[in-house]
């Protein structure tokens, strides 16, 4: 069996040729391999701490209590971050918290709802 490229679209592992085209069964999306190595975007996938894929927009909760830096507030476990951002560097979530306004914080400390 040839070890096919996942679907650049869903990521799907399930993706089969049909002639010259690879065909990815769970989003119908159509490429061929030449486009695959040519456009593929090199971005970042940031993960949470129990191995879920982050996305712009999505919304997730603090798991442990952290404090701010430059602050003697802290961060609860269980507050819900609404509308992230991904970005570059050390910290991988850009957001604004009711009560604490706009923050950084690592993907590691976070989780999907």
């Amino acid at each position: 069996m040839s070890n096919l490229p996942n679907c650049p679209k869903c990521n799907s592992a399930y993706t089969y040729e049909d002639g010259s085209l690879l065909i990815c069964p769970e989003c119908a999306h159509e490429w061929t391999p030449e486009a695959d190595t040519e456009h593929r975007e090199d971005h970042k996938i940031v993960k949470d701490a129990n191995g879920n894929i982050l996305n712009d927009g999505d919304t997730v909760t603090v798991i442990k209590d952290l404090k701010v830096k430059g602050s003697s507030s802290v961060l609860k476990m269980g507050t819900k971050v609404k509308n992230i951002r991904l970005v570059d560097g050390d910290h991988d979530i850009d957001c604004k918290i009711d009560g604490f306004g706009a923050m950084k914080l690592k993907s590691e400390f976070v989780k999907k709802i």
